[in-house]
């Protein structure tokens, strides 16, 4: 597969963009790995004692761990919906961590975009 790689001109200009872009890779992570940390932590101690206003269901929320579960979700913009805060402050730090997931992910994002127009530009003649 690897091998295949070097006569695709798509392949070889992504993997020079991200080679160029490592920097600012690790910054997206760093951030998002800080964010999850710290919204899992605060969902915690926010949502820990609350009990599930539907019939039949527990809290999720049990552990700093399963928070930090909540928190991947939430920035990684899935959303599965197995988790969900219930008190008005959880339903806040809920909304900011998603707003912080926006804003992390789309700075980098447009460094790395830019760093692709150099890219193509560059190799497109080339290869």
């Amino acid at each position: 597969v690897l091998k295949l790689a070097r006569h695709s001109k798509g392949i070889i200009i992504v993997t020079k963009t991200l080679a160029a872009s490592v920097n600012e890779l690790a910054l997206l992570l760093f951030f998002w790995f800080i964010g999850v940390i710290i919204f899992g932590s605060i969902m915690y101690y926010l949502e820990h004692n609350e009990q599930d206003e539907s019939p039949g269901k527990e809290n999720k929320f049990t552990s700093i761990l399963q928070s930090s579960w909540w928190a991947v979700v939430t920035m990684s913009t899935v959303g599965y919906g197995d988790m969900v805060p219930q008190t008005p402050y959880g339903k806040l730090v809920a909304s900011i961590c998603m707003m912080f997931s926006m804003i992390v992910i789309a700075l980098p994002v447009t460094v790395i975009v830019s760093k692709f127009t150099r890219v193509y530009a560059k190799y497109k003649d080339k290869l």
